[in-house]
C-alpha cells in the first residue's frame, strides 16, 4: 500500500510527523516544484518524499490536505480516481451551505474525485494537536472517519491504528460527515474534539 499527502502547509505537515514517527514512508506534494520544500520534508524525516502532483496521485491512499477551495484543481489532475482511496482532510470554512448544494462538505468533494472512494477523516484536530504523538495518558488520540464505502472507512481505520491513533467510525458522510465537517458558519459537534480512547 502506498500513500501520499497532498498539501504540505500546516495540516499536511502534521500528517507527514505523523508517518515518520511510524517508519512509514508517505509522499508530499503541492503545486510547487518538489525541490522548493525539500528541505522541509527531509526536516521531518527520511520517510517524507517530496514529489510532484503528478507522481504523488499514483499512491493508492491521498490524504487531500489542501485548502476547501483548491480541491477541485487536484481532482482535474487525473479523468477518474478509480481504486484510489481519498481521505478529505479539508474544512469548508466560510463556503455558504448553498455553495454546497446544502450537502455535507465531504459529499461536494466526492463528487469531484470521480471514481475515487472517499473518506472524511483527520480534519477535527487543529494541526498543532494533529502533529504530537497521539498516546497521550495512557491511550490514544481518536480520530473520527465517516464514508459511504465501509472497505474504504475499514482501509483507512487499519492506517489510522498503525499511526497510533484510535479510529471511531461515525457511519455515511450524510449521518456521521455532518459532525465532523465545518461548513459555512456551522461546526460539527466533534470538530476540534481532543479526545482519547482507553482500550
Amino acid at each position: 500500500m502506498s500513500y501520499a499527502i497532498i498539501g504540505f502547509g500546516n495540516i499536511g505537515r502534521a500528517l507527514a510527523k505523523a508517518f515518520s514517527r511510524n517508519g512509514i514512508e508517505v509522499s508530499v506534494a503541492t503545486t510547487r516544484d518538489p525541490a522548493s520544500f525539500a528541505s522541509d520534508a527531509a526536516a521531518i524525516g527520511p520517510e517524507i518524499i517530496p514529489k510532484t502532483l503528478t507522481e504523488a496521485i499514483r499512491a493508492d491512499v491521498i490524504f487531500l490536505a489542501v485548502r476547501f477551495e483548491q480541491h477541485p484543481d487536484v481532482a482535474k489532475v487525473l479523468s477518474t480516481w478509480q481504486g484510489k482511496t481519498i481521505v478529505d482532510v479539508t474544512n469548508a470554512y466560510g463556503v455558504p451551505p448553498e455553495k454546497l448544494g446544502g450537502q455535507p462538505s465531504s459529499k461536494f468533494v466526492a463528487q469531484a474525485f470521480s471514481g475515487g472512494r472517499l473518506v472524511k477523516g483527520f480534519n477535527h484536530l487543529a494541526a498543532a494537536v494533529l502533529g504530537q504523538d497521539p498516546a497521550v495518558h495512557g491511550g490514544r488520540r481518536v480520530v473520527f472517519l465517516a464514508s459511504d464505502d465501509g472497505g474504504a472507512t475499514a482501509e483507512v481505520a487499519a492506517l489510522a491504528e498503525q499511526l497510533g491513533f484510535a479510529p471511531i467510525n461515525l457511519g455515511g458522510l450524510s449521518e456521521g460527515g455532518l459532525l465532523v465537517q465545518a461548513r459555512g458558519n456551522d461546526w460539527g459537534h466533534l470538530i476540534f474534539k481532543d479526545l482519547v480512547k482507553f482500550d
